[in-house]
């Protein structure tokens, strides 16, 4: 659920400003109002803080040596600004380093010559001056000027002229330094560079130290755009400002409490509809299981939308478990999630949330491969007894069966047509069905939100609509008779939809006008409506296409039999192992891939956004509080 939040405004003595912010960071029950604020200080801390990170970032690319004894930290030094220190040095040598290549490129072809030696005899009256002249050049010279060839190639003429210089030609620019000399400094440059990565992996031990000085600038920053945000406040006699944020309704008593022990004047009211609270998302132990995904998408509902972690959290196991589709998978997932577990519980003494989410959505897959007899794609007639009594003939592909058991064949027609693969055609079914109690679903959480507005008549027209179209699509894509009422349910519920979509206030005639006026729009997301649940087809195609690609990598593996001598058996057990292996690593990964794709789509897009209208415009509850507290206390 979404924690109701109070804005509270809170007015305090300039002369205790920084004693009230301290108490209130202390406190740590206010998620203070974002405001544009700057100063000299704030800039200072913000600019400390990107070096800090910097270096941070820096570090991360450098592994701690174990073996080697820590150096000492100093509480007083800087080591962001150490690390960013010898980067910068790093940087310049390196562009040094380029430069020295650049130039023995340029004079390589001249040998190793010494520029003061020519400089001397210049000076002595002995000019040689030195070119580089194309062949055309270089034959149009003439025989007064005297040149001397030092050598070719197939474009260019290396050499000098002695005395004067070569009308019309530039003379090659001397190097400072002869080519052996430039060696010289590139080894220099090189060991400087060496020596800068060993003080940089020895200053990886200060990590933490890096950490510990980003975390207190992080409050520092927060402290200091608290003490900007506050506002004078004209009383007159007295100096006083007031700053402003929002409280969860649960710990309004917290603050009232604190207010009256600090002699602030407090005022506390309900959000007005042009405030944005954050939003603060609060659930049980199981529902909790899907905020690390939500933090791994970075979504977050806005404080008036909804919190549909525990339908979110139901379908995504359901999705999760089709698109792998294979107990085996889910076996192997389970395992290595437990072995990940058991390392944290270690460090921790706890599961982590995302550890519990991957040990569920192994279990589901487990589950539902299990169901359909799918152990690493092998047909299920070669499955040992105990594995097929867990079986749903309806759901096995080895297994050819009428398309409806039991009941739904009271439900629904058998299709005209008898599907070549019941098994196939019923997980379809399955997946349209899937689909339409998740979209009516949205849009009861609709009607209930906007009851007793007229509005909620709207969207009743709206599920009906959507239940006639889910007929549509079950006569359409599964040849299914079409029920007559289906077709009445798209007409009724659309006209529905137009009579009360804009019934918000006013002259109830002109607002059905309005929503007429809107037919184009309107009937294009009815078309989509129709989309969406044709879309929900990807559970069971990216599902087949994994089973088909381990179907491929078995065949592969095995089909060339074990016949010929030991030696031969060896060898192709031993390639049928690899290609298992590499085979089934490989699907489990593209599995992965499209649970993200398709899974994570049909709750974010077609369930959340589409039908049920949310934007994700939310920011989280992050109260003006003392991180380091307890740091601090120890």
């Amino acid at each position: 659920m979404i924690v109701p939040m109070k804005k509270a405004s809170i007015l305090i003595l300039d002369a205790a400003r920084d004693v009230s912010l301290e108490k209130l960071r202390e406190l740590g029950v206010l998620h203070l109002e974002k405001k544009p604020v700057s100063s000299d200080t704030l800039s200072k801390l913000i600019d400390r803080k990107n070096k800090a990170e910097n270096a941070l970032g820096i570090m991360s690319n450098y592994a701690v040596d174990k073996k080697a004894a820590p150096p000492p930290v100093s509480a007083d030094e800087n080591v962001s600004f150490h690390v960013l220190e010898l980067v910068d040095k790093r940087k310049t040598l390196q562009e040094q380093l380029i430069l020295n290549s650049k130039e023995r490129s340029r004079i390589e072809k001249w040998g190793n010559f010494s520029p003061a030696a020519l400089q001397e005899l210049s000076a002595k009256g002995i000019a040689l001056i030195p070119y580089e002249l194309t062949v055309k050049a270089h034959a149009a010279l003439t025989d007064e000027t005297r040149f001397i060839v030092l050598g070719k190639d197939k474009n260019t003429v290396y050499g000098v002229a002695a005395g004067s210089e070569i009308d019309g030609e530039q003379p090659f620019a001397l190097p400072e330094c002869s080519l052996s000399e430039l060696d010289t400094k590139a080894a220099d440059i090189k060991t400087r560079l060496q020596d800068i990565e060993i003080q940089l992996g020895k200053l990886a031990y200060k990590k933490g130290h890096i950490k510990a000085e980003l975390a207190v600038l992080k409050e520092q920053i927060e402290f200091e755009t608290a003490n900007v945000s506050l506002e004078d406040a004209d009383t007159g006699e007295v100096a006083v400002s007031w700053i402003s944020g929002y409280v969860p309704e649960e710990t309004v008593g917290v603050l009232k409490q604190a207010a009256s022990e600090n002699g602030w004047a407090l005022l506390i009211d309900d959000p007005k509809e042009e405030d944005k609270p954050p939003t603060l998302v609060r659930n049980n132990a199981l529902v909790r299981f899907i905020q690390p995904l939500f933090s791994f998408l970075g979504t977050v509902p806005g404080y008036r939308e909804y919190d549909i972690s525990p339908s979110y959290l139901l379908f995504f196991c359901l999705f999760f478990a089709m698109i792998f589709g294979d107990a085996a998978y889910g076996l192997i997932l389970l395992g290595i999630t437990l072995l990940v577990g058991a390392g944290y519980k270690k460090k921790s003494g706890r599961f982590p949330d995302a550890v519990k989410l991957f040990i569920l959505l192994s279990c589901c897959t487990i589950v539902w491969g299990a169901l359909n007899g799918a152990w690493f794609a092998i047909d299920s007639r070669y499955l040992p007894a105990f594995l097929k009594a867990l079986v749903i003939p309806q759901f096995n592909a080895d297994v050819a069966l009428s398309p409806f058991p039991g009941v739904l064949s009271a439900l629904f027609k058998t299709p005209a047509d008898q599907p070549a693969n019941t098994a196939y055609w019923n997980v379809q079914f399955l997946c349209f069905t899937v689909a339409i109690i998740q979209l009516v679903w949205a849009h009861i959480k609709n009607i209930r939100k906007l009851l007793p507005s007229l509005v909620a008549l709207s969207q009743l027209g709206w599920l009906v609509m959507m239940i006639g179209l889910y007929f549509l699509v079950l006569s359409m894509l599964l040849q299914l008779a079409l029920p007559g009422f289906a077709v009445y349910f798209i007409g009724i519920g659309l006209f529905t939809y137009f009579i009360f979509a804009n019934q918000t206030g006013g002259n109830f005639v002109v607002n059905i006008g309005k929503s007429f006026a809107n037919f184009l729009p309107t009937f294009l997301n009815a078309v989509s409506s129709f989309a969406d649940i044709i879309s929900y087809i990807r559970l069971f195609a990216v599902g087949l296409a994994g089973t088909s690609i381990a179907q491929s990598f078995n065949s592969m593996a095995l089909g060339g039999g074990l016949s010929g001598s030991a030696g031969s058996v060896i060898l192709k057990l031993l390639a049928a192992c690899l290609i298992l292996a590499f085979g089934h690593a490989l699907n489990i990964v593209m599995n992965a891939l499209s649970v993200i794709v398709h899974g994570v789509r049909l709750n974010l897009l077609e369930y959340a956004g589409n039908h049920l209208g949310m934007e994700w415009s939310g920011y989280s509850y992050t109260p003006f509080a003392l991180q380091q507290k307890e740091k601090r206390q120890a």
